[in-house]
C-alpha cells in the first residue's frame, strides 16, 4: 500500500531536507515489515494455532500503524509552520527518537521472526510443534487457576534455555502476546530438552500463580534468625525464582528433570564448585543437589541417593576452595527443609491445595513411572494416550534404568513430536487422528 506524504516545500537548509528524506525512507521500510501470515512457509504440522499467529501479527499491526503515524506527523510538523521556525537541534532530536522507536519495532519483530523462522526447516518445524504441546502440558494444571498464555519454542546455540515470558515487557515497550521459549538445539533430542524447557515453562507458571511474592514472607521469617543460619536462607531467597522453576520441572519429569540438569551443568570443576553469592541461578553443585532433595520430597525413592553419589564422585567438596566449603556445607543441611517448604506451601492462587498437590506428583511415583513403561512394552499403541510430560517422564526414568539405549530414547521422543505436532494440527477434525500411532517401542 502506498503511503501518500505531505509535499516538500522549499527546504531551509539541506540538514532540514535530509531529515524529511530520512523520515520517509523510514515510511518506505516499514511498509516492508509484512505480517507473518503473509511471508511463513511452513508444513501444516509446524505451524502456530491459528490464535497464537493472530495474536502476534495484530500485536505487530498496531505497532507499525502507531509508528507510521509518528514518522507521518513529523513529516508533517517538520513542513508545517512551527517545524520551518524550528532550529536544527529540535528537529534532528525528533528524527533520533523516531529512528530509535523504528528499531525497537524491528527488534520486537525479529524476537518472533527468530521463534518462526525456523518452522519452515525440515523435520526441526514439526519436532518445535511438537516441544510446543510439551511446553503447553507442563504449564496446564487441573483446576482452573490461571488461563495459560500460548507457548512458543524455537532453537539456539548454547546448553541453556531461556523464556520471554507472556505479558511482559518487549524492547521498546508494550507487552508480548504469548511466550517465547529459547531451548538448545545440542539436546535434540533426548529426555534432557524436556528438563530444560519445563524448567522455563516453571518460570512462567510461578509468574502466574505468584509463587515467588507467596514464599518470600516465609523466607525472610527464616532469615530473622541472623548469622549463618540467616544467610543461608538470603541465598535461598536471591535464587529463588530458579529454585521454584528447578521444582516445576521435577515435579513434572520426576528423575528425567535432574539428569537433564546434571547435563547442563557438567562443567570445570572450578566453574561448578565456584560460590558467587550474587548470581541468581544457584551454584551448579549445590544446585544438583537440591533437585535431589525436591525428587526426595516428591517421589521418595533410592534413586535419587544413586543418583546424588554419582553426582559428588564427579565434584567432591574438598575441591571447593576453603573459603566456599563452609557455606555449601550450610546450604547442603538446609536442603531438605527448603524441599518441603516449598513442596507443601499453599499459595491463595491454587486455592488451599498444596504445590505437591496441584502438580499431581502422586501419579507419577518411580515405581508408576516403571509400571507403566511395561504396559507401553506389552502395548505400545498406548504411549500415545499419554500426556507429552508423562512421556518424558516414563522414558526418561526407563534409559537411567537401563531399560532402553539412547538410541531408543532418541527414536521415541522423535516419533512422539512428529505425532504430537500432527494431532494439534488436525484436533479440529473429528477423528482425524485415529490411526497415527504406531509402534514406537519395540
Amino acid at each position: 500500500m502506498a503511503i501518500r506524504c505531505v509535499s516538500t516545500l522549499p527546504a531551509r537548509s539541506p540538514a532540514f531536507s535530509l531529515l524529511e528524506q530520512e523520515a520517509r525512507a523510514l515510511l518506505t521500510r516499514l511498509e516492508n515489515i509484512r505480517p507473518f501470515a503473509l511471508r511463513q512457509t511452513m508444513v501444516p504440522a509446524a505451524a502456530l494455532p491459528s490464535s497464537q499467529l493472530s495474536a502476534i501479527d495484530r500485536y505487530l499491526i498496531e505497532g507499525r500503524r502507531k509508528l507510521r503515524q509518528l514518522v507521518q506527523n513529523f513529516v508533517v510538523w517538520l513542513e508545517g509552520p512551527r517545524g520551518r521556525s524550528s532550529q536544527l537541534e529540535p528537529a534532528h532530536r525528533r528524527f533520533r527518537l523516531l529512528r530509535l522507536q523504528f528499531n525497537s519495532f524491528l527488534s520486537q519483530y525479529d524476537i518472533f521472526a527468530d521463534a518462526l523462522s525456523q518452522r519452515s526447516e525440515h523435520e526441526t518445524g514439526v519436532w518445535l510443534a511438537g516441544l510446543d504441546a510439551l511446553a503447553a502440558d507442563a504449564l496446564s494444571l487441573n483446576g482452573n487457576y490461571y488461563s495459560p498464555p500460548g507457548l512458543i519454542c524455537y532453537l539456539d546455540r548454547g546448553t541453556g534455555a531461556a523464556i520471554r515470558r507472556a505479558r511482559t515487557r518487549l524492547p521498546g515497550g508494550g507487552a508480548s502476546p504469548v511466550a517465547i521459549v529459547r531451548v538448545p538445539r545440542e539436546r535434540m533430542i533426548g529426555s534432557g530438552i524436556a528438563s530444560s524447557l519445563v524448567h522455563e515453562v516453571g518460570h512462567q507458571a510461578a509468574a502466574l500463580l505468584k509463587l515467588a511474592e507467596s514464599i518470600r514472607p516465609l523466607l525472610h521469617g527464616l532469615q530473622r534468625v541472623g548469622g549463618e543460619e540467616g544467610a543461608v536462607w538470603r541465598y535461598w531467597d536471591r535464587c529463588l525464582p530458579e529454585i521454584l522453576a528447578d521444582f516445576w520441572s521435577v515435579a513434572s519429569l520426576g528423575l528425567t528433570s535432574t539428569l537433564g540438569l546434571m547435563g547442563v551443568v557438567t562443567l570445570p570443576r572450578y566453574f561448578v564448585l565456584r560460590l558467587n553469592i550474587d548470581d541468581p541461578h544457584p551454584v551448579p553443585w549445590i544446585r544438583v543437589r537440591l533437585s535431589c532433595a525436591m525428587g526426595r520430597t516428591l517421589f521418595p525413592h533410592s534413586q535419587w541417593d544413586r543418583l546424588e553419589g554419582i553426582w559428588l564422585s564427579y565434584y567432591p567438596l574438598q575441591n571447593a576452595d576453603h573459603r566456599s566449603r563452609g557455606f555449601l556445607a550450610l546450604l547442603e543441611k538446609a536442603m531438605p527443609g527448603l524441599a518441603s517448604l516449598i513442596a507443601q506451601h499453599r499459595p491463595r492462587s491454587l486455592g488451599g491445595a498444596s504445590l505437591k498437590e496441584a502438580l499431581g506428583t502422586a501419579a507419577r511415583q518411580p515405581a508408576q513411572l516403571t509400571d507403566i513403561f511395561q504396559s507401553w512394552r506389552a502395548s505400545p499403541a498406548r504411549i500415545y494416550e499419554a500426556s507429552p510430560t508423562m512421556v518424558f517422564a516414563v522414558i526418561g526414568q526407563a534409559r537411567a534404568q537401563g531399560a532402553i539405549t539412547p538410541e531408543e530414547e532418541s527414536r521415541i521422543f522423535s516419533d512422539m513430536l512428529d505425532y504430537w505436532a500432527l494431532r494439534n494440527a488436525l484436533a479440529e477434525i473429528p477423528g482425524s487422528t485415529r490411526g497415527l500411532a504406531r509402534r514406537v517401542i519395540g
